[in-house]
């Protein structure tokens, strides 16, 4: 059988490589990311608490988040690959980004209205389970999953393209990109840890939407809001070159190869470089993943001793939510100075290792938080009803808190990474950041099926996938300071001590 062979580097017949745009242009596409992040944050910090409401068990709540994943590894590569080769008047990148950002729209407005059209189906008010406002649910996550991950490739993809061939820009673009991401968290968890928000559209509140839901559909509305006017403030400033003919193979002819052939002849064709980053960013998302879907439980149920104290939980879910907005602070700092933790580290392997070595020190430590906060309702023999005390309260802040620097970094340097080594690997930009978000949900699906059943089988709450996560990023860490190679300006700058460019 013949090996599909990867087709040369996309680009406009009979032309060289566009030279780098404005920086403008580049921060006003990556601020894109604040409008996708604002509604990330609203899913991370409120969502599984509110499926749990709707009826369904913590144990299989992990199963809904499950169409994340899955939607990433089939619609982000597929996106990506057409992404690079669509031939629209509007450009390869900005149809992809219109019509995810119209999606997302259609999908908050699903899942914010669940329980209304639930109640208007057939659901009765005040009961749980509500089987119909679960299925408009998952039917609007679904939505939202694709969606996203229509919005994020193309958008990474389209700052590589106006960054041309410069690294440094591709470097600075995504560094952008995860500072806007951070701003996005910020927002988005403010909003989330408002608890009477539901009162700048009072409508939100209904019969069959108490004021905890009437808070989540006000945040969505403001989500909508606040990306569609990002994106069409994006989009009609920022223009694209139009492609009328993609050279893809040296002779010239052009071929209309199936996706799933290339997706094959890419793997195939991958670089060890890009084969040790795919490594070490399973291995990162294995760690980060629990603690993504969980954060907040975590905060309702080990730190606030929610279990069977719904008061407790939401007061726990609310603490987490501020936490998340500390995290993204410091998410968002550290991503504006990148580029000197990048010098002081000594190159951006020694960077990633060492934060993945701080990420998996910080989800270790959630076990003595959480146990602090058993002892500290055991105080005096009282074991519920009891707030946790200061001192474990600073304990799981601080966490938040620290875990904003690895997060950025996640955010940032693998997908600049890929960037940098798909101009070796004959990838286009679209595909190559596909191949990349393989690494991403794949360990995503992995610990989506076994989280709940892990939690179950040890009875430790979200602790046990914790535990897992930490081994996971102390692996990665590892992995990333022994095999993953210097990019060249790391190099370069090693040579000359300059700074990386």
């Amino acid at each position: 059988m013949k090996t599909p062979q990867l087709p040369p580097p996309l680009q406009l017949e009979n032309q060289s490589p566009p030279p780098p745009r404005p920086m403008w242009q580049i921060i006003t596409v990556a601020a894109i990311a604040a409008g996708v992040q604002f509604g990330w944050a609203l899913q991370l910090s409120l969502l599984t608490p509110y499926v749990q409401l709707l009826g369904i068990p913590h144990k299989w709540s992990s199963y809904i988040w499950l169409c994340g994943p899955i939607s990433g590894m089939i619609v982000q590569p597929i996106v990506g690959y057409y992404s690079d080769r669509c031939t629209s008047r509007f450009g390869r990148r900005r149809p992809f980004i219109a019509g995810g950002a119209i999606l997302v729209a259609v999908a908050v407005f699903l899942i914010g209205f669940a329980a209304d059209i639930g109640v208007s189906t057939g659901d009765k008010p005040g009961t749980a389970p509500k089987p119909r406002a679960i299925s408009v649910f998952v039917i609007g996550f679904w939505i939202l999953d694709v969606a996203n991950n229509m919005l994020q490739g193309p958008c990474r993809a389209l700052l590589a393209d106006l960054s041309g061939s410069d690294s440094r820009r591709i470097r600075t673009g995504n560094s952008l990109f995860a500072f806007f991401m951070g701003l996005g968290n910020v927002l988005g968890y403010a909003a989330g840890s408002k608890t009477n928000l539901y009162k700048i559209f009072p409508f939100t509140k209904t019969h069959a939407c108490d004021i905890y839901c009437a808070n989540l559909k006000t945040c969505f509305i403001i989500s909508i809001a606040l990306l569609l006017i990002i994106t069409v403030v994006a989009l009609t400033t920022v223009s694209e070159t139009v492609i009328d003919n993609v050279s893809e193979t040296e002779n010239g002819k052009v071929e209309q190869l199936v996706f799933f052939k290339e997706m094959v002849g890419a793997l195939k064709m991958l670089s060890k470089p890009m084969w040790i980053l795919l490594l070490v960013t399973c291995l990162n998302w294995v760690a980060w993943f629990p603690f993504l879907l969980f954060d907040t439980d975590w905060m309702g149920r080990d730190v606030y001793g929610g279990d069977n104290n719904l008061k407790l939980y939401n007061q726990g879910v609310s603490a987490g939510a501020l936490g998340l907005l500390l995290n993204s602070v410091v998410s968002g700092v550290t991503s504006l100075g990148m580029d000197q933790l990048t010098r002081v580290c000594g190159g951006v392997k020694r960077l990633w290792g060492g934060v993945n070595l701080l990420l998996a020190v910080c989800l270790g430590m959630t076990v003595l938080v959480s146990k602090m906060a058993e002892e500290s309702r055991q105080a005096d023999g009282v074991t519920s009803g009891r707030l946790p005390s200061a001192g474990v309260k600073a304990g799981a802040f601080t966490l938040f808190a620290v875990l904003g620097i690895p997060l950025s970094v996640t955010f940032s340097i693998p997908c600049a990474l890929a960037s940098i080594f798909s101009n070796d690997s004959g990838l286009g930009q679209g595909l190559s950041l596909g191949v990349l978000n393989l690494a991403i949900v794949i360990p995503q699906i992995f610990v989506s099926l076994l989280s709940g059943p892990w939690d179950s089988l040890f009875s430790f709450g979200n602790l046990p996938a914790f535990v897992v996560g930490a081994i996971a990023a102390a692996i990665s860490g590892i992995l990333a300071f022994t095999l993953l190679p210097s990019p060249p300006q790391d190099v370069l700058a090693k040579v000359s001590g300059a700074p990386m460019h």
